[in-house]
């Protein structure tokens, strides 16, 4: 009988954390499922506000430590014509008042080296764009602020080519870095999420997020048509992920989604929220911990 090959996988410790006032949130080797949530952009500062008291609450109640997140600009827009936000001044000013109110820590994408600063000013976590991902000057930019960076990696990008991008953001000697999957591309106006890239991401020596919520867009339709999503898969994947030991989940969601100025196709209803973390919270509990997925004997 052919003797069984063994071999161990061994993840790295991954380590990011933000903080607000008492409020700390830690991601990575042996810490709980955390979740960066909130609408896509910024609607209104009244929406905003209603769904970061919501999310607030849920925190407390799930005991689950919750980013907020909303962008106050939107820039990757089918048409010149769509909504793309309240853009910098007016939005960082809802965004900061947010973290103010309910002690949270904040996220929004930051597109441009000139706005990283005064966008550093008003968050805790900043957020490098997907299709942004490989722009030098922004991620230097972001790393020499000192804050938290959390970067989407582009679809067109294998999971180990993040390693790039983490390197130009440490050579600021800024090491708190989270990496997002949301998908690689399949052809045309779809997205499909290949699971390995949670071990394989982690394996760079960062935490990692999984974001189910953009990978469901259909693009090349509206994200107003219904038709421009497919969000009855956000449960399948935010689930899977967990199961696979990604580090946190990112998870778009807004009161009424079909509403929402951007992405309306592809966000979580708020009231299916706390069901969706509460089930994500019983398959990480079944696993164990995360190692036990990262480690083992084939």
């Amino acid at each position: 009988m052919e003797k069984q090959r063994v071999e161990t996988i061994e993840l790295p410790e991954r380590k990011f954390s933000v903080s607000v006032g008492q409020n700390t949130i830690h991601i990575g080797s042996g810490e709980e499922l955390a979740v960066i949530a909130g609408p896509c952009v910024i609607d209104n500062r009244e929406l905003a506000f209603n769904t970061a008291r919501e999310l607030s609450n849920l925190s407390q109640k799930l005991g689950v430590g919750i980013i907020f997140k909303s962008s106050y600009e939107k820039d990757n827009r089918g048409a010149v014509g769509n909504w793309k936000g309240p853009l910098i001044d007016e939005g960082l000013k809802v965004l900061g008042d947010i973290r103010k109110e309910f002690s949270m820590p904040v996220l929004t994408d930051v597109h441009r080296t000139e706005e990283v600063e005064k966008t550093a000013e008003f968050v805790d976590v900043l957020q490098i764009p997907a299709y942004m991902c490989q722009q030098t000057s922004l991620a230097v930019a972001c790393g020499q602020t000192g804050k938290a960076i959390n970067v989407k990696k582009g679809q067109f990008l294998a999971p180990e080519g993040m390693a790039g991008v983490v390197g130009k953001i440490q050579s600021t000697g800024n090491k708190n870095i989270l990496l997002t999957e949301r998908g690689a591309c399949f052809g045309y106006n779809r997205l499909v999420a290949d699971i390995r890239a949670i071990p394989i991401m982690q394996q760079i020596g960062t935490p990692v997020c999984f974001d189910a919520t953009h990978i469901i867009r259909l693009y090349g339709i509206s994200s107003a048509d219904p038709a421009g999503g497919e969000p009855r898969f956000v449960p399948h994947l935010t689930l899977a992920a967990v199961a696979a030991g990604t580090d946190a989940l990112f998870i778009e969601t807004h009161p009424d989604p079909m509403t929402a100025k951007c992405d309306a196709a592809s966000q979580l209803r708020l009231s299916h929220f706390e069901s969706l973390v509460q089930m994500a919270k019983n398959v990480r509990k079944a696993i164990q911990k995360p190692e036990n997925v990262g480690t083992m004997t084939v």
